[in-house]
């Protein structure tokens, strides 16, 4: 069974994007799922990055290494990508040669009250990732526009049945894009 990391690129309460994330385990029970906390990371700070990193770093360094991929749900902030998620991408992408990002496969899922999606925010996650050499998953995007009127604030899940079908399909290709990558690498 496949360990899936879960970021979600945003630290407020009631998140959309934590409520897709909390949506997906349901959707596709073939994985084991872990979320995977990025706001306790220190603002990234080469001066801290030594040895095996501060007790926060160490630990989200360590849930990501121990997945077999990870999904980044995120929104869009100011057209771009969240602060917060860019620094806990780049912790993850140091020390240089031994980072847990590299060839780690990712899939990016991004949620919005507007109705363009998230696709600035997604182009500047992958621009990220490509840069930190992980294997995101081609192709195939994951925007949810009119976040609100395809949740339910109470259960804090995705509750429209299309857009949980596009959802179960991008993880299930996600699934498959992990398998493909480790037979790339051996």
């Amino acid at each position: 069974m496949k360990r899936i990391g879960i970021i979600v690129g945003s630290l407020r309460g009631n998140s959309f994007n934590q409520m897709i994330a909390n949506t997906i385990p349901e959707l596709v029970d073939s994985a084991k799922y872990e979320y995977i906390s990025i706001g306790n990371l220190p603002l990234y700070n080469a001066d801290l990055d030594r040895g095996e990193g501060l007790d926060p770093v160490r630990h989200y360094r360590e849930a990501i290494q121990k997945t077999d991929g990870i999904l980044i749900v995120s929104p869009e902030y100011n057209s771009g990508i969240p602060g917060v998620l860019k620094n806990a991408l780049d912790w993850a992408s140091t020390p240089t040669k031994t980072a847990v990002l590299i060839h780690k496969p990712a899939g990016v899922i991004g949620a919005t009250p507007g109705v363009k999606g998230t696709i600035l925010s997604q182009q500047q996650i992958r621009q990220t990732l490509d840069a930190t050499q992980s294997y995101v998953l081609p192709s195939q995007k994951m925007y949810i526009s009119q976040v609100m009127e395809k949740i339910d604030s109470e259960t804090r899940k995705l509750t429209d049945e299309t857009t949980r079908k596009y959802l179960q399909r991008y993880v299930q290709s996600f699934i498959q894009w992990i398998d493909q990558v480790q037979r790339l690498s051996e």
